[in-house]
């Protein structure tokens, strides 16, 4: 295999644009080629023959993952986790993660393919709310409708024989469905937990640098696109989460411009374009006043 090469996602092959490298779905490991999975984790489980699971790699599909023992330490966007009995892991397209070497993984992991469910149901299960926290940890109630409404939907995976094709994969995206509502409930319930009282304004603040984060900075500029006296954006930001609006900002960033240069290839100059710094000189200050390294290194110990 090449160092830099792109090949069909539909056949389950991998792509390396020269970075850390992306695995699509493994399709021909599916039960009847459908766009999910569901079994018990082995140690020689893998996404792909030539996947390394114990060193940085990026997917291109959801996996989640039902811990039955513990504890295990898992890598998820360069934050390290650590999860035990009765904790779920839920890892979404494009994140970066890392299997531990140490750890031993017991339990069941799901893993499903882009656009294997319909967008009403993507959009109500929030596949893709990235600002979720990747670890879960369920109460007893929650975790036994969880185990249920898995262990049901790895019933019907591997049930080939009772209904025709067509039918078996409406089914399973209706089991699928099932067990992902209970999965968002969780993760939703997590994060307000987590910040306390749901504010508007934070919210509001949150989306807004989600979407411009990677041409605007400036904590002034968001309050009057807002409506909002940068006072009580600070306030907002600080009841939410802690830090300042500035630091929130700039943790945004940061994350974006670790995955850049993790799992592409470009310059270091383009990168820090990418993420709103024209000036390559001022990106790498901002990057090793935020990480302690410089973007070069950083890079480097990836690979």
């Amino acid at each position: 295999m090449t160092d830099r090469t792109t090949r069909d996602a539909d056949q389950g092959t991998v792509r390396d644009t020269g970075g850390i490298r992306t695995f699509p779905f493994p399709v021909d490991l599916s039960v009847l080629g459908v766009g999910m999975q569901v079994g018990a984790m082995s140690p020689d489980r893998t996404w792909h023959e030539d996947a390394p699971l114990e060193r940085v790699h990026r997917i291109d599909f959801h996996v989640v993952m039902l811990f039955d023992d513990g504890p295990v330490t898992h890598m998820v966007d360069f934050a390290e986790h650590e999860a035990t009995a009765g904790d779920l892991l839920w890892i979404r397209p494009g994140q970066v993660h890392r299997f531990s070497r140490t750890s031993e993984y017991q339990g069941t992991v799901l893993t499903m393919q882009p656009g294997f469910l319909p967008r009403a149901i993507v959009e109500s299960t929030g596949l893709y709310r990235y600002d979720l926290p990747p670890l879960l940890r369920p109460d007893g109630t929650q975790l036994a409708g969880l185990r249920a409404a898995l262990a049901q939907l790895g019933r019907e995976y591997e049930d080939t024989a009772t209904l025709p094709i067509g039918l078996h994969t409406s089914v399973l995206r209706h089991s699928l469905t099932a067990f992902l509502l209970r999965l968002s409930h969780l993760a939703a319930s997590s994060a307000e937990a987590a910040r306390g009282p749901a504010d508007t304004t934070f919210t509001l603040f949150r989306d807004a640098v989600e979407k411009g984060f990677a041409t605007n900075h400036s904590v002034s500029a968001y309050a009057d696109a807002l409506g909002y006296s940068r006072r009580t954006l600070v306030r907002a930001v600080r009841a939410a989460t802690g830090e300042t609006p500035k630091g929130f900002i700039d943790k945004r960033v940061v994350l974006e411009a670790k995955r850049l240069l993790a799992h592409t290839s470009l310059p270091i100059g383009r990168v820090g374009v990418a993420v709103g710094f024209p000036d390559a000189a001022n990106f790498s200050k901002f990057f090793h006043l935020h990480t302690g390294v410089t973007p070069v290194a950083f890079r480097a110990e990836l690979r």
